[in-house]
């Protein structure tokens, strides 16, 4: 029997799942699914790369985000949404950035059931499981599972399927007679709820630990998160024995991926417009300010007329390649900071190359006297944004982001998200503490681990490399360590915010891209890390 996997949860379902998305990728292909869904918990942090790099590998993407939902007096719940069109996609887009905007911590992030259900188009539902409202009612409560299962099908309709989850747990055992025969009174269809956390049962002590290292405890606490074999990637024939007497939850598995027909695309670059011929404007503000900047250079190696072919040139390519904008916005921005005092760096990295630049006074070098390339910057032959790396003073840069966000739209600029991830001796030293080993212990071996940031260092790749380290992999008391941090390294610890990364959009970025709230962040920060953020057709500005 065909079986596509609907509920995987990727290693951006942070310090959650141990699943790295080649290991999804494989074991579709090995099993020729056709399809494969991943719904990671409350955040789309992965839609766009996960899309495609199924989609490259020949594997329709299934979008989905676990969506955390509010009942009044009920408490919270987990609903999962997908995708099933253009639309669809667009507002798990909205969904989740609006649960972010009005919660306290990324933790409460979270939305009233009422406000999820107001628009439902282009989504399917899947209720059921037991982290969901109506697999916590169906045995404690069926008045309410009952009422609340006709909310769910007068918002969804044809789109609302009964997800069946079989971990062996006591809470699912209880709710399922409920959730089967809810099924055949209201005519809605049956489907595995089969939740993915790591690749294989041969993972369940690594994916505990990491669940340990996400709250903060240790393997020998009675009261830590439990994993559970059931919780790996599992054979269609396995998924078949596990819900032999209800066949038609395999089988409208691939019914489910054949409703979702859309997988989200890169966009070409998308600025503000400034309302006028911008490539005409650019002229005009390039060579005015080059004929202020010839005033003040001499004596010089060049005469006038070559500066001023080269700034012809600059532009040709500039407008041939769509950029007139972008120099626009960062000329803009610099001569405020510089008309309020904020000092400016003079220029670095190849944006310096430009005569261009310099005569917007985006840089305060003459490429001319120093020799250097403006194809370095900019090239027709290797198309990619412009990158000017900005320097602002650091107590001040605020202001200069604030007058961004002033004058394009506060919903049109944000900041851009990174992951921090378990690296070879962070990832030691949260198993070292869930595994209880002595500080010094476990400090020793880290140290053993080269410390390299520009070209780090994996730990497999330290371990062929020092015998005295691998030694600890077959040493009885530190073997676990060894081999559980090997399993977790490279995996997402937690989310952060770029330094210096500024996006700015030509609408509400929530059109483009889900949108994250980070505290330390002074302003909105994206979902998608920068280079996703780039291909959903942001451009960033360094700040």
């Amino acid at each position: 029997m065909m079986y596509c996997a609907i509920t995987n949860h990727s290693s951006y379902s942070l310090t959650e799942s141990a699943l790295r998305l080649p290991q999804l990728i494989a074991h579709c292909r090995r099993y020729d699914m056709p399809a494969a869904g991943f719904c990671d918990t409350n955040n789309l942090f992965g839609a766009l790369e996960i899309a495609g790099s199924l989609g490259e590998a020949g594997i329709q993407p299934l979008i989905g985000i676990k969506l955390r939902v509010l009942v009044p007096d009920q408490g919270a719940a987990f609903l999962p949404l997908y995708a099933a069109s253009k639309q669809g996609y667009e507002r798990i887009l909205a969904l989740s950035s609006q649960s972010f905007a009005h919660a306290a911590s990324p933790k409460e992030a979270a939305l009233l059931l009422d406000e999820v259900l107001k628009d439902t188009t282009g989504l399917l539902a899947v209720a059921g499981a037991g982290e969901t409202h109506l697999g916590q009612w169906a045995a404690s409560n069926p008045d309410a599972a009952t009422a609340h299962l006709e909310q769910l099908k007068t918002a969804f309709q044809d789109r609302l399927f009964i997800g069946i989850p079989r971990h062996d747990l006591p809470q699912e055992q209880a709710a399922e007679p409920f959730l089967l025969d809810a099924a055949t009174t209201s005519s809605l269809p049956l489907i595995v709820h089969h939740n993915v956390f790591m690749a294989s049962v041969a993972d369940v002590n690594a994916h505990e630990a990491l669940l340990c290292i996400g709250v903060g405890t240790t393997l020998n606490d009675p009261q830590r998160p439990r994993s559970s074999p059931l919780y790996a990637l599992a054979s269609p024939d396995e998924i078949a024995a596990r819900y032999a007497d209800i066949p038609e939850a395999v089988a409208n598995t691939v019914y489910f991926a054949q409703r979702c027909d859309y997988i989200p695309k890169g966009r070409k670059p998308l600025l503000p417009s400034f309302g006028v011929d911008e490539q005409q404007l650019l002229r005009e503000q390039a060579a005015s300010g080059l004929e202020a900047r010839l005033k003040g250079v001499l004596p010089r190696r060049y005469t006038d007329k070559i500066y001023r072919d080269r700034l012809l040139f600059e532009l040709d390519v500039i407008a041939g390649m769509g950029f007139a904008g972008y120099f626009l916005i960062v000329a803009d921005f610099i001569r405020w900071a510089k008309s309020q005092n904020i000092p400016v760096g003079p220029g670095r990295g190849s944006g310096a190359g430009s005569i261009v630049a310099w005569a917007l006074t985006i840089t305060d070098l003459d490429p001319l006297e120093f020799d250097l390339l403006f194809e370095r910057f900019l090239n027709p032959d290797r198309v990619s944004m412009p990158d000017f790396d900005i320097d602002f003073c650091q107590d001040r840069r605020d202001e200069v982001m604030r007058y961004v966000q002033d004058k394009y739209g506060a919903d049109k600029v944000a900041q851009i998200i990174t992951f921090g991830k378990l690296q070879a001796r962070a990832v030691l030293r949260d198993v070292g503490r869930v595994l209880d080993l002595p500080y010094g212990q476990v400090d020793r071996i880290c140290k053993m681990v080269p410390n390299n940031p520009a070209a780090p260092v994996t730990l497999p790749e330290a371990i062929k490399a020092d015998e005295n380290l691998a030694a600890f992999c077959r040493d009885e008391e530190t073997a676990s360590l060894m081999q559980i941090s090997q399993k977790l390294e490279g995996l997402y610890r937690h989310a952060s915010t770029h330094a210096a990364g500024v996006v700015i959009g030509d609408r509400p970025l929530q059109e483009l891209v889900p949108m994250y709230s980070d505290p330390r962040a002074m302003m909105p920060v994206t979902q998608f890390n920068m280079k996703y953020a780039e291909k959903a057709g942001l451009v960033k500005f360094d700040f």
